[in-house]
């Protein structure tokens, strides 16, 4: 890298309580010993669950880590792994508020440039420090250059959790492999609704044997319980792995929650003591960003997770949340909007941004599929489809509204990406084959489950003239991991031509199935 004056290379914002003070060159502390979550290391203060970064821009990034008792969080950032030259910034206190964990905002990072950064827990006390974790991020460029990221859902459902003996989350290691920018998260980055139990009969005769904790025991309640479901993903070695070498963008679905919920709902469910899911919504939601490293400049006092990330001239990724401000599950086939999935001020702040972006492709994070049929129940629907291939009803009035504004917009280099539905799939949307017209043509891809049940095919809602071109689904309904059928997503884009390639991977990484598009200009 390049040698900046250390007075423009970093600057900090502290996310969650404390003074951000920027200090001087440091010794080299000791390296890191990641070893199991809630290994405390002779008695000083330890980080339990490794650490993550999220949200990364030109010259700005989010870090996180989780303390074992309250303490001060210390990061150092630097332009090699060996950290000659840190930069030390002093992080908030960790209290147990937050269950132990915190965030710290970093600004003024080297655009397009591998950094390496390591947090620890100091002793509010003045005993020992703890020892540092090692991670690294890749800011985005600023000019034009190559882009690579990774998109997936649907982690740890239907009863499987971590089995060591088929590799903790299997297809950790295909996504680490492939040294991605960023991984898009498309929800359901935990399954609070899924209770595991220790041994699970496979179809084969063998036995996936989970790791169990007092918290996936049950369905989520309680904010404690909530926030187990956290701590058990990064229980993964692996897994934790890949997060420290790979910068996040998350959004949430249903899961995070409980299956299929809306706005309201009162539950009709003997596993939960708690029926209102409005209740549950609140505590998840806290648990969801106490230990997924969102940048809280995004948010809002509702903890507003819609937000648009910018990485560079060539993307913008628009992260939407169709879960907060979804309507209830009724047939779906409503001529009146009644909330559908975006919300008034969700779909103005969407169509404004995407009015705004300069980008050459706008990728759409979306966490329901545009044009599957999800049903929920025997009469209800879960997802933005209905089977109704006519006009726009109920939820896909909000969608035609977008849909329309993209066109009326001029924005033809749009790409929606989405999970839920545990299969890969790749969708050509026209208007030539669609009984509502009013929109360019699109394409959506799906992945998923990333350690979860695989499912599928869902029918296809010929509203918007969606064409299923590829479909990769598994044989029987639950099929597990030890199985295969476990996908991600991963998108490039060339830095000379900004031709944009999405390539469809499985569970070894190999891939599966590839679409190059050519940018539109104006």
């Amino acid at each position: 890298m390049n040698d900046l004056p250390r007075r423009t290379f970093l600057r900090s914002s502290v996310a969650v309580g404390g003074v951000a003070g920027l200090m001087g060159s440091a010794a080299l502390l000791n390296q890191p010993s990641v070893g199991l979550p809630n290994q405390v290391i002779g008695g000083r203060p330890s980080l339990t669950h490794g650490v993550q970064s999220g949200d990364v821009g030109t010259t700005t990034a989010t870090v996180w880590a989780r303390s074992d008792r309250p303490a001060r969080l210390m990061v150092e950032v630097a332009r090699d792994d060996r950290f000659r030259n840190p930069v030390r910034l002093r992080g908030p206190r960790t209290t147990f508020g937050t269950d132990l964990t915190g965030r710290i905002g970093l600004r003024g990072l080297p655009p397009g440039r591998d950094l390496s950064y390591r947090i620890w827990a100091d002793d509010p006390d003045g005993g020992r420090p703890g020892r540092p974790v090692v991670g690294r991020l890749r800011t985005a460029p600023a000019r034009k250059d190559d882009v690579r990221f990774l998109w997936s859902g649907d982690i740890a459902g239907q009863g499987w959790g971590i089995d060591p003996a088929y590799g903790g989350y299997r297809i950790a290691d295909a996504m680490a492999a492939r040294d991605a920018d960023f991984f898009l998260c498309s929800g359901d980055t935990v399954y609070a609704d899924g209770p595991l139990t220790e041994k699970v009969a496979l179809p084969d005769g063998r036995t996936w044997t989970n790791l169990v904790t007092v918290e996936k025991s049950k369905v989520a309640e309680s904010l404690h319980e909530f926030r187990g479901q956290y701590k058990y993903n990064l229980m993964a070695d692996n897994w934790r792995r890949f997060l420290a070498q790979t910068p996040q963008v998350n959004q949430w679905d249903d899961h995070e929650v409980t299956n299929n919920w809306y706005p309201g709902e009162i539950l009709d469910d003997a596993r939960y003591t708690e029926k209102s899911v409005d209740v549950l919504a609140r505590r998840a939601k806290q648990a969801f960003h106490e230990y997924v490293p969102i940048n809280p400049r995004q948010s809002d006092a509702d903890g507003r997770i819609y937000r648009v990330i910018h990485h560079g001239p060539s993307l913008d990724v628009f992260v939407l949340d169709m879960r907060t401000y979804k309507d209830p599950n009724t047939a779906n086939g409503e001529t009146r909007s009644d909330g559908g999935v975006l919300g008034r001020k969700q779909t103005r702040w969407l169509l404004d941004e995407l009015r705004r972006s300069k980008a050459t492709w706008k990728v759409i994070a979306a966490d329901l599929p545009l044009g599957l049929v999800v049903p929920d129940g025997t009469t209800a629907q879960e997802g933005l489809a209905q089977g109704d291939p006519g006009l726009p009803l109920g939820r896909e009035r909000d969608i035609a509204e977008v849909l329309t504004g993209l066109q009326r917009l001029g924005i033809r280099n749009h790409v929606w990406l989405t999970a839920d539905v545990h299969y890969t799939a790749a969708h050509h949307y026209s208007p030539d084959r669609a009984a509502y017209q009013r929109f360019d043509p699109f394409w959506e891809f799906v992945s998923g489950p990333l350690n979860a049940g695989a499912f599928g095919p869902n029918a296809l809602d010929g509203t918007f003239g969606p064409e299923a071109v590829y479909v990769e689904a598994p044989p029987k309904a639950n099929t597990s991991p030890a199985e295969g059928f476990q996908f991600f997503g991963e998108v490039q884009i060339d830095g000379r031509t900004e031709e944009l390639t999405v390539q469809l991977r499985g569970i070894d990484g190999g891939v599966r199935h590839q679409t190059t598009l050519t940018p539109a200009r104006r």
